[in-house]
């Protein structure tokens, strides 16, 4: 075993490999080893045989050959950007945060492109409903990059973070009076959605907002990466019930396009909503029925579906003899239809002689309704009501012009969520955090992970005058406030402590570079003075400044542990180390270890066990021992009983 097998990865999750490795589980025989240019052994894929495992035996795909797809100019540096690992960390804040040791909730500042690729280790396949509120390119200024050559560092100048005292810039604009209008806030959506695609269960469910200016474009994207018979609906939302008077056409909705990421035969990919008044105000019980309230429904069909038996002269118990419509058949047969009349399940109105009607009960099984394609204003809120209800929460200040409307959140979460994560990386004002705090308070068990930049507030606003600089200081003041309303409403209900196993906390963590350097390989034209600095940068390869708790986080990160996991400090024959997860990760950050407390990790059996490369002070029979002792650990357990050592 080598230093490399035992280092541990700085970056986050490679697109391109896990990509491979899915389609070797499928498709094994289409690799194969080969040789490069310069002799070394390379897997490949046989391109070929893959065509013909996939029944597909025409020639090799001709570029001049027509195909039905959407391109645009930088897609092909889309999928570069994807397949790009970063290397960030996320920076733990626990003076911003709320519950910070307890909670399974996160709000991330920082560039969503980057967080969603730190996030792939820890959250791949486990996020449940996805929604966002991007950018709706139209026309105005918005602050995504679309440079290919623009990363971390473009982000870090971006939030001032790049050299101490930096006061930050804007990111490139994007307005109609460019060339590339479209294609810029193409080259901005696609990879984003591409991973967060990555993200959700295979019974998750994806809501993104939009308008009339890029929801064509939005829809074919999606159709892409979700797939085509992956889609849902496209709901219409009633966003406003006042009339524009200063547009050409006053503009009353938006739109939101809802994905899933596999279908399931016989399963709903939404759920129905619960039963609202209305609806329930159509069951009654008029004939003191014991089976309880019911509704009555039509008791025929159309004439097309039925069969012969389908097809007779009802008599009712009064004698009355009611015939069919032309075009209609009755829902059940004859004999079947007698056996319901009997059972008292045909209603036929109060005095006997009316048109038969089924009657349905509301206790037969759980009743639900079930979503449409429109989602009215009474029903799930307005922009306007929106911004009252977050006016609320600040005192009749309004700190955001256009929030979406918890109502509405709280409608969403209802149709996809079911006690799951959920995510939201255009999380503006935090309106989808609200939702989940005011949903679980109701019996839910949702968690929540917020990304959102930390985008300027409009220069003069009320939030800039409370202190609230960016719309990400503004979203965690609204999660802190939201939080701090439940909880006292809750207690107000009861004489008990009712909040103490209900998670009304969040975790800020924000978007930085590593803790640890990371060694860049030299050009083929650096002069020896050069090479010589770099090297003795690498040398201490850990920032100085960093804590404890931040090099902590970034190890989580890396190591594809979720940064909510319970986290304690416990001691081993004199070493302090962080235990996360209940154990099965032990991580000692000190600079010193020994033959001691490795013998004393393998007592604890943790899964994982990483250190910091330094510790060993160069002593490399100290470093060759702890590995050996770790393989005869190892040696002929299954998976799950290894303790896998790596350092850092």
């Amino acid at each position: 075993m080598t230093d490399r097998d035992t280092q541990l990865d700085g970056s986050s999750l490679n697109i391109g490999d896990q990509r491979k490795r899915e389609l070797k589980q499928l498709f094994p025989g289409v690799f194969s080893e080969t040789r490069n240019d310069r002799g070394e052994l390379v897997e490949s894929i046989d391109f070929e045989r893959l065509r013909a495992e996939l029944g597909s035996f025409s020639e090799v795909y001709d570029n001049k050959r027509e195909r039905y797809g959407m391109e645009w100019p930088g897609k092909r540096d889309c999928l570069r950007v994807i397949q790009t690992p970063s290397q960030a960390t996320l920076k733990p804040c626990r003076n911003e945060s709320v519950d910070f040791d307890s909670t399974e909730n996160l709000f991330i500042e920082g560039d969503n492109l980057e967080v969603l690729k730190l996030l792939q280790k820890s959250y791949y396949g486990q996020v449940k409903m996805i929604y966002i509120d991007p950018p709706y390119n139209t026309g105005k200024e918005f602050i995504y990059p679309d440079n290919f050559t623009e990363s971390l560092d473009t982000y870090l100048d971006y939030a001032g973070l790049k050299e101490k005292g930096g006061e930050g810039r804007r990111f490139s604009t994007n307005t109609t009076g460019e060339g590339r209008f479209h294609t810029k806030w193409l080259n901005m959506m696609y990879p984003r959605l591409y991973l967060a695609r990555n993200l959700l269960r295979e019974d998750g469910v994806i809501f993104i907002s939009i308008d009339d200016n890029e929801v064509e474009n939005l829809r074919r994207i999606c159709d892409e990466i979700f797939g085509e018979e992956n889609f849902i609906t496209q709901f219409i939302w009633e966003k406003r019930t006042n009339r524009e008077n200063r547009k050409v056409v006053s503009t009353r909705h938006d739109y939101l396009l809802c994905y899933c990421r596999s279908r399931f035969e016989g399963q709903r990919p939404i759920a129905q909503l619960p039963m609202n008044a209305k609806a329930l105000a159509n069951y009654k019980n008029p004939d003191d029925d014991p089976r309880g309230l019911w509704k009555s429904d039509p008791a025929t069909a159309q004439a097309g579906h039925g069969t012969r038996s389908q097809f007779y002269d009802l008599t009712a118990p009064s004698g009355k003899v009611h015939k069919l419509e032309s075009g209609r058949c009755w829902l059940y047969t004859k004999a079947v239809m007698d056996e319901a009349i009997r059972d008292n399940r045909i209603w036929f109105g109060r005095d006997g002689s009316g048109v038969p009607r089924i009657k349905t009960y509301l206790n037969d099984k759980d009743r639900g309704l079930t979503p449409e394609t429109i989602l009215f204003a009474e029903d799930v809120g307005t922009t306007e009501s929106a911004k009252n209800k977050i006016k609320e929460l600040f005192d009749g200040i309004a700190v955001f012009e256009t929030p979406k409307p918890v109502d509405l959140m709280r409608v969403l979460l209802k149709m996809s969520a079911n006690s799951g994560l959920v995510l939201d990386f255009f999380s503006g004002s935090g309106s989808l955090a609200q939702a989940v705090l005011e949903e679980n308070a109701e019996g839910n068990n949702n968690r929540f992970v917020l990304v959102q930049l930390p985008e300027p507030s409009t220069e003069g606003s009320e939030a800039s005058k409370l202190g609230l600089s960016t719309i990400a200081d503004i979203a965690k003041e609204r999660i802190r406030r939201a939080s701090a309303k439940i909880r006292s409403e809750l207690e107000v209900k009861s004489d008990t402590e009712p909040t103490e196993l209900l998670d009304l906390g969040f975790k800020v963590l924000k978007l930085d570079q590593s803790n640890f350097k990371q060694w860049q390989a030299p050009g083929r034209d650096i002069d020896d003075d050069a090479l010589l600095q770099q090297m003795e940068l690498n040398v201490d390869h850990i920032d100085p400044d960093a804590t404890q708790e931040e090099l902590l986080y970034e190890i989580l990160i890396k190591a594809g542990v979720k940064p909510t996991e319970k986290i304690e400090t416990i001691e081993l024959v004199g070493h302090a180390l962080y235990s996360v997860g209940e154990g099965t990760l032990l991580v000692h950050l000190q600079d010193e270890i020994d033959q001691l407390l490795i013998d004393a990790v393998l007592e604890q059996s943790p899964g994982q066990f990483i250190c910091l490369d330094r510790a060993f002070h160069g002593n490399d029979q100290l470093k060759a021992n702890a590995v050996k002792t770790f393989a005869l650990f190892n040696q002929g357990k299954e998976q799950i009983d290894r303790v896998d050592f790596k350092t850092v």
